[in-house]
């Protein structure tokens, strides 16, 4: 068959390019068949595979694997693989396949290319977990943390530093803040005896923690008012709070990015600071004043 018998596609998912294949498998030549074979049994292992390593894989030559991309309609081996590059990138293949894409950046020398794909990941989770917020929204979660007696913030791996840093924050202006689970305990046994008047901030994204949906789930059954903060609005967190809030993780990272979740927790830190009453910032001003008594601060060189 003539390799410019088919128009160039452009096709933007990994799906499409798959189904492409598979539709344009009785034209492929029989070589070019045992490639396609190979990418349809392993579609995980284009995004972070060379010409050579396909064609090794699937015991044909590298001309025969860029010949299949060009009978399927592409303008070689590149084009093919670019969406499910591009799905890497986005985060929505599993995370060893996230790892060796970047292990591939660096050995092409493509740094400058990642280094991009970081900084518009960041941002564009900033922009997009924001495009989910409403004022509506934090104002009726800041109140609620406001007039609780205590606040339980509850994260598990990176999402448990999120929580601490979000309680550390809030204890400079208030009281009653615990980051849990507490070293040696479990966050069944630090909301022991919590109840209605009590607040848990929840946080988790896919794969979600199981520890943190049970916490979650405890938390109702105690009347407890629960704000969550996951990523998406299948979240099991997010379903049964009452309080949702859905932040944005995509990354070319081989975990969840926080930034998104960061910039919400500030967010809505500021909102309780607005919403409290003048005495949190005699609190806020004396504990800083502390910090100054105690000489926690070098001097300012300018």
């Amino acid at each position: 068959m003539n390799d410019t018998s088919v128009p160039i596609l452009e096709i933007d998912s990994t799906d499409a390019v798959l189904a492409r294949l598979t539709a344009e498998w009785d034209e492929l030549t029989p070589e070019a068949q045992k490639a396609a074979r190979y990418v349809l049994d392993n579609p995980q292992d284009v995004g972070v595979s060379t010409v050579r390593e396909i064609a090794e894989a699937a015991n044909v030559k590298p001309n025969t694997v860029v010949r299949m991309a060009r009978q399927a309609g592409f303008e070689g081996y590149e084009d093919f693989r670019a969406p499910f590059r591009d799905a890497i990138r986005a985060g929505t293949v599993d995370l060893g396949d996230r790892a060796r894409w970047l292990q591939e950046i660096a050995k092409s020398g493509d740094l400058g290319g990642l280094y991009a794909d970081m900084v518009g990941a960041a941002l564009k989770n900033v922009q997009d977990s924001f495009a989910n917020l409403s004022v509506d929204q934090l104002e009726a979660a800041a109140k609620a943390i406001w007039n609780s007696r205590n606040v339980y913030t509850m994260g598990v791996g990176v999402n448990h530093t999120n929580a601490q840093n979000f309680t550390y924050l809030a204890s400079t202006g208030m009281v009653g803040f615990h980051a849990i689970p507490k070293a040696g305990s479990t966050a069944v046994d630090d909301m022991a005896w919590a109840d209605e008047r009590d607040v848990l901030i929840a946080m988790t994204m896919r794969p979600y923690r199981r520890e943190v949906v049970e916490a979650v789930n405890m938390a109702i059954a105690q009347g407890m008012t629960v704000i969550a903060i996951s990523d998406s609005p299948a979240s099991p967190i997010i379903r049964a709070a009452q309080h949702g809030f859905i932040v944005s993780v995509e990354t070319p990272q081989f975990f969840p990015s926080s930034v998104g979740t960061l910039a919400v927790l500030e967010t809505l830190l500021s909102f309780v600071i607005s919403v409290a009453t003048g005495e949190i910032v005699d609190r806020v001003e004396t504990f800083h004043q502390r910090r100054t008594d105690h000489g926690f601060y070098e001097e300012d060189p300018s």
